[in-house]
This record gives structure tokens, C-alpha cells and sequence, in this order.
């Protein structure tokens, strides 16, 4: 079973992660699931696929009710980001689903139809929730051709979609909790991944000089741990200086 941990609580604001799933078969990628909550409603980012909703599921009912999930938020096209939307519809037909116009006609065929889905235009959008300010960000070819990110300016958290994501073998993740520790230690587990799945030099560079005007306290990527406090910026350079959207054969 996954766990649920509390990132940030102010009121009637709160920001929860879904993570952690040692039950899970092995041949499929861990995944961390994310929720916004402001006044018992509810947005969850990149709900997961097929193959892990029980478990998502369950683990939210620990503490909060499902049916109060109003929005999910699909940062691209994968199906480890949305491939369960028909059982979350299922679940709560009045379900609307964030995504790029890109993935509008595509993603319909995990489920949903017309009035499902909310279009994010290129350039982004903000959103009020229940009073919350929370904006879309562009990180297109980051790795998908139609991406985005989500930020919480009040609790300076961004979540980060595949940009910071790190394939940790499993004595790793029960050594590190859910925060990254030790950075140059960690960032090894980024590499390869980044440089495989990041399609474009020009794009990162673009992304890389937004972000960093961000205040970021947590930086939440969909696999691996969370950066925080000054490894957020320091992740950012690194990013920065890698050569990515290249694969030699030999």
C-alpha cells in the first residue's frame, strides 16, 4: 500500500503526497501523486495509471474522501500520469481534468468526453481555487510536446511533473524518506533519466530561466523524492548544464 504524507498545512489549505508503493509489481514505475486541498476540495495531480488506482485510492481514504476530488491535473499524455482518468470518472462523473490542448484528443481515450476536460493554452493559465492562486506553467518538450507544471504561490510549492525525477533503486528510498538528503548523492539517479527524456536543449534553457524566478520552497517531481530549501535553485543549475535529448548507440 502507498502511504500519504503532509508537505504543508495553513488553515484550510493543505498540500498532501501520495508516494510509495512497495506492493507494486515490479515492473512498473513508483509514482507520487499529489494533493491540493482548500476547504475539502480537492485537486490531484497526475493520478496514475490503470494498474495503481486501488492503491491510490485507498491510501487517500485514509484521510481524506475521494468524492471530494474536483479537479485532476494530467501534466502530459503518459499513461503513468492518466491512464485511470475512466475509473476516477467512475468514481465521481463531475470529475474536470487540467491538461494541454495538445493531449485534448488524445487523452479522451483513457475516458472522459467534451465536458470533461479543462484546455490549457500554450502560454498557461491561473486558476482560482476556492480562493487559491494557482498557475499552470509551460515546460513543453519537457519531455512531452504539450507540458505543463503547477504552482502554489502561497505555499511555494511547484510541482514538477518528469523534471526532477530520479529512478531510485529500493535500499535508496527507505534510507531517504521522501525529501532528497544528499544532493550529489542523489543527483546521480536524475541522469540518466534527464538526459534521455528531455527532448530539447533550447526548451530546458527557456524553462531553466523561468523557473529559477519562481520561490520555490518544495520542488515535487511525479518519481522520485522532493527538493527543498536551497537544493530547489541548485537542482535547477544542474539542469541547466546537462546536455539532454541526446542517446548514443554505442
Amino acid at each position: 500500500m502507498k502511504k500519504i504524507y503532509s508537505l504543508y498545512t495553513e488553515e484550510s489549505h493543505t498540500w498532501a503526497m501520495i508516494t510509495r508503493d512497495p506492493d507494486k509489481p515490479h515492473y512498473l514505475i513508483d509514482t507520487n501523486e499529489y494533493l491540493i486541498i482548500k476547504n475539502d476540495q480537492m485537486i490531484i495531480t497526475d493520478p496514475g495509471g490503470i494498474e495503481i488506482f486501488p492503491a491510490v485510492v485507498s491510501t487517500l481514504s485514509t484521510e481524506y474522501n475521494p468524492q471530494n476530488i474536483q479537479y485532476i491535473f494530467a501534466s502530459h499524455q503518459d499513461p503513468d500520469v492518466i491512464s485511470s482518468l475512466s475509473l476516477w470518472l467512475d468514481m465521481n462523473p463531475k470529475i474536470k481534468c487540467f491538461t494541454s490542448f495538445v493531449w485534448s484528443s488524445f487523452i479522451p481515450h483513457f475516458g472522459g468526453n467534451d465536458q470533461t476536460f479543462v484546455i490549457i493554452p500554450d502560454q498557461g493559465i491561473n486558476f482560482d481555487f476556492h480562493g487559491l492562486e494557482l498557475e499552470f506553467i509551460p515546460a513543453h518538450y519537457l519531455h512531452s510536446s504539450g507540458n505543463f507544471h503547477l504552482y502554489d504561490k502561497k505555499a511555494k510549492i511547484y510541482f514538477s511533473g518528469d523534471i526532477g525525477a530520479a529512478l531510485l533503486p529500493p535500499d535508496y528510498l527507505e534510507d531517504n524518506g521522501i525529501y532528497v538528503k544528499d544532493f550529489d548523492k542523489h543527483i546521480q539517479y536524475c541522469k540518466g533519466f534527464h538526459q534521455r527524456w528531455m527532448g530539447s536543449n533550447e526548451a530546458k534553457l527557456d524553462w531553466c530561466e523561468r523557473a529559477s524566478k519562481y520561490d520555490i520552497d518544495l520542488f515535487c517531481p511525479q518519481h522520485g523524492l522532493i527538493f527543498r530549501g536551497k537544493d530547489v535553485i541548485r537542482f535547477i543549475n544542474w539542469f541547466s548544464e546537462l546536455k539532454v535529448g541526446v542517446l548514443k548507440y554505442s
